[in-house]
C-alpha cells in the first residue's frame, strides 16, 4: 500500500524535471553540483536570481515575509519538499499504519527529516498555519541540521525558538514563534512532490537561495547559469562602483548598456584582479547568453 498520496517515483521525478541533464539522487531529485551551490552562495543575490528565473519564463519562484534565526546569513541548498494538509483522522490513521509497516519511524513530521542528505534544505508548506502549526522545535531541528548541515524554509511557525537559536549554524526561515504543536491538526500528504507555497511552486531539487526575509527557488537547470552570471555580475558591480566613485563614468553611462569603451575598460580592470572565479570563455558565454 502506498502510504503517502504524493511522492514521486524516480521515473516520475525524471519526467517532471525534463530540463535537468545532470546527476540525480537515488530518489530522482536533480543533484546540482556543490560548486554551483558555492558560487550562488558567494555571489548571487535574490534580485539577480529572480531576473534569471523570470527571463527564462519561471515567474513564480520568489516568496517573502519570513523571519530567520540567523538574519545576516544566506542559506543555499537543494530542496527536499514536504506538503502538509489539514488532518482527517481516518486518512491519517491509514497512512500512519502503512508508513510504519513500510519502515517509517515515529510521527509523520519526522519522515521527511529521515530522507535529508547533506546540503539539502527542508522546504515544508503548512499553509502559513500559526497556532498548532509548528512541525519542528529544538529536537527535530537538531536532527535536521545533523543530517543536512543546512536549514529549512517552513511556511509555518516554529516552537522552542530559544533552543533552535542555540544550534550553531542552523538557519530556519519561518512565520514566527508559537508554543503549540501540530501533531493532531495536520498530516503529511507528500514528500518530494511538486508543492505550492503561497503563490509559488517548488519542485524537489530546486536550488534554494534564502536570505533576509525571503527565498527564491531556482530550477536546477538554471543553477549553473545563475552561478556563473552571479559571479560576473558581482565583478561588474564592483567595477561600476569604483568607476563612479572616481567619476570616470556617470551613473547614466553605467546604468545603460555599456559602450565598447566601458566594456574594454572593464575587461582590462578584470584582468588585473586576483583569483577571478570565471574564465574569459565564461565571460563571453555570460554575455552571449544574457538572461538577467
Amino acid at each position: 500500500m502506498k502510504y503517502l498520496p504524493y511522492e514521486l517515483t524516480y521515473d516520475e521525478m525524471t519526467a517532471f524535471t525534463p530540463l535537468w541533464r545532470g546527476e540525480r539522487f537515488p530518489d530522482g531529485r536533480p543533484k546540482v553540483p556543490d560548486a554551483a551551490l558555492d558560487s550562488i552562495a558567494r555571489f548571487s543575490t535574490i534580485t539577480h536570481a529572480w531576473h534569471v528565473c523570470k527571463n527564462a519564463g519561471f515567474d513564480f519562484q520568489f516568496i517573502a515575509g519570513f523571519k530567520s534565526t540567523i538574519p545576516d546569513q544566506a542559506m543555499v541548498g537543494r530542496a527536499l519538499t514536504a506538503l502538509y494538509i489539514p488532518c482527517r483522522p481516518d486518512i491519517k490513521e491509514a497512512m500512519m499504519k502503512a508508513g510504519h509497516d513500510a519502515g517509517e519511524v515515529g510521527d509523520m513530521n519526522s519522515w521527511p527529516i529521515d530522507r535529508l542528505t547533506e546540503r539539502d534544505v527542508y522546504v515544508a508548506d503548512v499553509y502559513n498555519k500559526t497556532k498548532d502549526g509548528p512541525i519542528v522545535g529544538e529536537r527535530l531541528s537538531t536532527a535536521i541540521y545533523a543530517r543536512s548541515r543546512n536549514g529549512c524554509v517552513h511556511n509555518t511557525t516554529v516552537r522552542d525558538i530559544d533552543g533552535i537559536r542555540d544550534i550553531e549554524g542552523f538557519n530556519i526561515f519561518h512565520r514566527g514563534m508559537d508554543p503549540s504543536f501540530a501533531n493532531f491538526t495536520i498530516m503529511l500528504a507528500g514528500i518530494n512532490c511538486p508543492m505550492r507555497m503561497e503563490g509559488i511552486t517548488v519542485m524537489p531539487g530546486d536550488v534554494v537561495l534564502a536570505k533576509d526575509d525571503c527565498a527564491i527557488f531556482i530550477p536546477p537547470h538554471l543553477a549553473d547559469y545563475c552561478a556563473l552570471t552571479g559571479a560576473v555580475t558581482a565583478y561588474r558591480d564592483i567595477f561600476s562602483v569604483e568607476r563612479m566613485r572616481t567619476k570616470t563614468y556617470t551613473s547614466g553611462e553605467i546604468d545603460s548598456k555599456w559602450t565598447e569603451l566601458i566594456e574594454a575598460d572593464f575587461r582590462e580592470w578584470l584582468a588585473a584582479q586576483p583569483d577571478v572565479p570565471f574564465t574569459q570563455d565564461d565571460l563571453e558565454r555570460s554575455t552571449r547568453e544574457r538572461m538577467w
